[in-house]
């Protein structure tokens, strides 16, 4: 399981080195994973594109039984743990980044495995968030930074980049054409503080409540965004800073905000689900 994990890991993140730091392995013990696994399966499973790796035809088809393989051993798992029978409500928020990509599918498994548990997930920006935790109308949420919660739980670090269309070239002769959320916004203010720290002249040129509209945006040539690599559609691509004269842009901290207090078993058991997903994430 935990070489079927880096491996999925490489190959959502594009890249190996990611996938080292996200599990908590070296660069060399990672691809001492990935020839185990290619001795394992009798396959090349990786071919060179460019300075990346490439999935072979043997790579595209383990990719897809790889993840259903994590996500059945993940679902057995929470079902063993969850023999006690767990009822009640779970109320979670969730950044729109999660909402399109594997949150969904780790709650719907959540609620087989707990079919008396009602979960219930409220998509918004993490300041919203936050104060709904804070009302109790939320038992936990998951936010890009701690958004002055001190209390808030640090799950992992992500790297922030800019992404643009496909060959992307700044003008230089022109603003620097931002694609952004309007305040507040965590990612905004990181690009801004970089830009005007670098003393690059800027403009706002599209805003949007949400993130599929910042990628239309950005897929439509209006400009350039500001994220993680989390649910980047596939016709986008990372702007390498260095090559563009763009600021680097750091790393961001993506947190879990909980009510307080001892909370209820089933609120419970899906933090530390949440928590397992994110390590390999």
């Amino acid at each position: 399981m935990d070489v079927l994990r880096t491996f999925v890991s490489g190959v959502e993140l594009g890249s190996f080195a990611r996938a080292a730091e996200r599990v908590g392995r070296s660069p060399s013990a990672v691809s001492l994973q990935l020839r185990k696994l290619e001795d394992q399966v009798g396959q090349t499973l990786f071919t060179k594109k460019g300075r990346g790796l490439a999935l072979t035809e043997a790579g595209e088809i383990l990719i897809g039984y790889a993840r259903r393989i994590l996500d059945l051993n993940d679902e057995a798992r929470t079902a063993l743990r969850g023999l006690s029978a767990l009822e009640g409500w779970v109320r979670i928020g969730i950044p729109q980044d999660f909402a399109e990509t594997w949150l969904p599918d780790l709650l719907a498994r959540f609620q087989r495995a707990h079919p008396k548990t009602r979960v219930e997930a409220r998509v918004d920006r993490g300041a919203h968030l936050v104060e709904a935790v804070h009302a109790g109308t939320l038992d936990l949420a998951l936010t890009w930074g701690r958004l002055g919660n001190e209390r808030a739980e640090v799950l992992q670090e992500r790297q922030v980049v800019w992404i643009g269309p496909e060959s992307y070239a700044y003008d230089k002769a022109e603003p620097f054409p931002l694609v952004a959320f309007d305040e507040p916004c965590m990612f905004r203010r990181a690009a801004i503080a970089a830009l005007e720290r670098e003393k690059i002249a800027w403009r706002h040129v599209f805003a949007s409540p949400s993130l599929s509209g910042l990628w239309a945006a950005v897929s439509a040539g209006l400009g350039v965004t500001v994220r993680t690599l989390e649910g980047k559609p596939p016709q986008l691509s990372v702007i390498d800073a260095r090559e563009a004269g763009l600021p680097e842009l750091g790393r961001i901290e993506l947190a879990m905000h909980g009510a307080g207090g001892k909370a209820d078993p089933q609120v419970g058991e899906l933090t530390a689900l949440i928590r397992e997903a994110v390590a390999f994430r």
